[in-house]
């Protein structure tokens, strides 16, 4: 990392919790802070109060590629005006606000949700790791996420290599398809939510819940709602009736603190 250390300014936010809540698998914690890629480029940040140090990125280019990331550039406290009109919403929002929903990649999105099916986070990096490594001939730092046409490449019998299971032929049919055409990004991104949530379920092992990750983490769709096990019975016992409806339209957004506090606080061990 040779470039010179910078600071971003970001209020009301948490790199840890952000990070550390499911929504990415290649960011690592390590000395202080969290080492990750960004646009090829291995990045390292630490936070201290509402500053974030950024190092091993240019300040001209990694400033907005990070600020985009981690949408520090969106008005969070009118979301959070809207979210705390509501109890238990009130709750979830004051146990960690400074949770941000990134902006992913959707190519990367769609593959790194695949590899999370009915597996935990350190196993679902380590997959991502290995996958980034079977396509980094050059041995850079920070290898590039592979293109579908990458991935297609390998077949079945090269891809195994991965030992990702049954999600293997998973991520083979979605590079097949997004190579091909039948996954557009740009449908993805402007279609109504059940055409958009149906297109990524035609891949083979994508189900709503995985296809609603990649809407909300990949194509920021706010509107799209995760539901897996954790979710099901928090709102099962924190919102019998469903989010409020004026919520609905960043249901994402408000998924992401109730997961983190349904998931961290221990309301739901007993249940």
């Amino acid at each position: 990392m040779h470039n010179r250390e910078f600071t971003i300014q970001a209020k009301t936010f948490s790199l840890a919790d952000t990070l550390n809540c499911g929504q990415c698998f290649r960011w690592v914690e390590e000395e202080g802070g969290f080492t990750g890629p960004v646009q090829g480029r291995l990045v390292h940040l630490r936070q201290s109060g509402d500053c974030i140090y950024v190092s091993g990125i240019a300040e001209e280019v990694g400033s907005p590629l990070l600020c985009a990331l981690f949408s520090l550039d969106e008005d969070y406290e009118s979301y959070h005006e809207i979210l705390r009109r509501h109890e238990p919403l009130r709750t979830a929002v004051d146990f960690a606000p400074g949770i941000r929903v990134m902006k992913q990649p959707l190519w990367e999105s769609l593959c790194t949700f695949i590899l999370s099916q009915n597996n935990n986070i350190p196993r679902i990096t380590m997959l991502v790791r290995r996958l980034c490594e079977m396509f980094n001939a050059s041995g850079a730092d920070c290898p590039l996420f592979p293109s579908a046409q990458q991935i297609c490449s390998l077949g079945p019998d090269g891809l195994g290599e991965l030992r990702a299971g049954f999600r293997t032929k998973y991520l083979l049919d979605a590079a097949h398809r997004f190579s091909e055409g039948s996954i557009d990004e740009e449908f993805l991104r402007t279609a109504p939510l059940d055409k958009a949530r149906g297109m990524l379920m035609q891949i083979y092992g994508v189900g709503p819940k995985v296809a609603d990750c990649v809407l909300l983490f990949g194509a920021t769709r706010y509107e799209a709602f995760p539901m897996d096990v954790w979710m099901k019975k928090a709102m099962t016992h924190l919102f019998p009736q469903g989010l409020p409806q004026e919520a609905q339209p960043i249901a994402g957004i408000a998924q992401q603190y109730i997961f983190h506090y349904a998931r961290t606080s221990g309301i739901l061990d007993h249940l």
